[in-house]
């Protein structure tokens, strides 16, 4: 499973934009720090939405071969 979920990162905390559903209370993260002077809201948005497509596409192929294991 991917989710990705904007943040600002502050004095040593994250704050993020909005609380993730479906995730447990301890959850391994992988965070990524964007230069502020080159982020382009725009790019950063069609970012998200590809990094969620290919969770998407991904999960789909895991549960796909998932099925295939219960019908061997």
């Amino acid at each position: 499973m991917l989710k990705t979920v904007e943040g600002i990162y502050q004095n040593g905390q994250i704050e993020l934009a909005e609380l993730p559903q479906d995730v447990s209370d301890r959850t391994q993260v992988l965070i990524t720090f964007l230069d502020p002077g080159k982020i382009d809201p725009t790019k950063v948005r069609q970012l998200i939405d590809r990094l969620e497509t290919i969770a998407g596409i991904q999960q789909g192929f895991v549960d796909n071969l998932n099925d295939l294991g219960d019908e061997v």
